[in-house]
């Protein structure tokens, strides 16, 4: 992508009303724009980020034999008066009216339509285990929103909903999608803190939140110090709460073992067993013909407010630096001197060897950024830490001369000399 051609609509200044460094660098990196109060536009740079996040999300929920749909945004109220949450919801509901006065709601989460799918089309045990899962907008009419898409009225979520025979089955249920969440969060280069949490509105007695590490973070958490280098098998079981939950005289952990930091909530996982299936009459038949309400689970990541919580935990004082795996782009290309006859062409070289031109296909293509806008150095180099896409590519009329480029690494800062067919080897289509 050039980005003469890329709107990023990058900025200076500090916005007045931004308080935290995500809602500071997400406005000035031009990655979203506000529409009104909590709500966003989501532009190029950041819907990069949600595809690159979603994706991760996808394949691991694949692994899982998770199924992907779309349940709807607008829901019926008759579904949430048949389960008793109409009322009980609050007023974080956002209650709509249609031309026929029908009563109607902005979705703020889908256990009841999961439910109502599930008892419309499976009929019999042998539909057990199910877990349906969407990617999805969803609306909480929050009494004060603020910090940006860390904590706004619209926001993208991932949520799931698990269908099993018994509590066994639910457990197993639960535990695979414990698993997947630690290692999704992982590939996103993070480090998730899963902690013992209640259910709040959602209702049940089993569940988890996970938790990343940031300073300006809303919970302050207290875990076991081995808990960030525990295999995906340990984790479940070690040490860890928010201050909530945490008891200094009934702790197992002793002090001197013990970690005390801020997190960003980005997923939170249930079990409410019959909750909703008895409530909504959701029933198999069981191999004798007789009525088994499922035991469900309800699963979610806030992939909006996990890009804020990505920036909290990875940035500086120049802006944003993103893991590579969800990276808007892998590498930013600068060409530093754009009359250089020189400097041109081997910008455009190594552009068009990593940006794909060759007559090949492979599924590991790195995406590149080319700035060849006709701007000063110190803006080039600003946007480009600013954005912070990983790698640096950095193309001067001075070490061109000797046939050498610099690669820069925006986290580490480190700058090494190469050759632009040393990048293109690198960061190029491998045929």
């Amino acid at each position: 992508m050039l980005f003469s051609n890329f709107f990023a609509p990058t900025s200076k200044d500090t916005p007045a009303d931004a308080k935290i460094a995500s809602h500071i660098l997400m406005l000035r990196s031009g990655m979203v724009s506000q529409a009104a109060s909590g709500i966003y536009y989501w532009l190029p740079l950041a819907t990069r980020v949600l595809e690159k996040i979603s994706r991760i999300i996808d394949e691991e929920q694949a692994r899982i034999n998770s199924q992907k749909m779309y349940f709807t945004t607008i829901q019926s109220a008759d579904l949430w008066i048949e389960s008793g949450r109409y009322e009980a919801y609050g007023k974080e509901m956002l209650r709509l009216k249609d031309r026929k006065d029908g009563d109607f709601l902005y979705s703020p989460t889908n256990e009841e339509q999961a439910t109502d799918i599930f008892r419309k089309y499976v009929k019999s045990y042998r539909g057990l285990p199910l877990c349906l899962y969407q990617i999805h907008w969803k609306f909480r009419d929050e009494i004060r929103p603020r910090f940006g898409v860390m904590r706004g009225r619209e926001f993208l979520m991932k949520d799931a909903y698990s269908f099993d025979i018994n509590f066994e089955g639910a457990k197993a249920s639960y535990m695979k999608m414990f698993q997947a969440y630690i290692r999704t969060f992982r590939r996103m280069g993070l480090t998730p803190i899963p902690v013992q949490a209640d259910s709040g509105a959602i209702g049940g007695n089993m569940s988890h939140e996970f938790q990343i590490l940031a300073e300006t973070g809303e919970s302050t958490l207290y875990y076991d110090k081995k808990l960030p280098t525990a295999s995906d098998e340990e984790l479940m079981n070690i040490f860890a709460v928010t201050n909530e939950k945490y008891d200094p005289n009934t702790s197992s952990i002793p002090e001197n073992e013990l970690m005390v930091s801020k997190g960003v909530e980005v997923g939170h996982i249930f079990y409410f067993g019959t909750k909703y299936s008895k409530a909504m009459n959701a029933f198999v038949l069981d191999e004798n013909g007789n009525k088994l309400y499922p035991e469900m689970g309800s699963y979610g990541i806030g992939v909006s407010r996990l890009i804020a919580a990505i920036i909290e935990s990875s940035h500086d004082e120049r802006g944003i630096i993103w893991p590579e795996a969800v990276a808007p782009f892998d590498v930013t290309l600068l060409n530093l001197h754009h009359k250089n006859e020189k400097c041109r062409e081997a910008a455009q070289k190594i552009y068009e060897a990593i940006n794909g031109h060759r007559k090949c296909s492979a599924p590991t293509q790195k995406e590149v950024l080319y700035d060849d806008r006709e701007i000063s150095i110190g803006e080039k180099f600003a946007d480009a830490d600013l954005i912070g896409i990983p790698w640096q590519v950095i193309v001067g009329e001075k070490k061109i001369k000797n046939n050498l480029v610099e690669l820069k690494n925006r986290k580490t800062g480190e700058i090494i000399e190469m050759s632009p067919e040393e990048i293109i080897e690198r960061f190029g289509k491998k045929c």
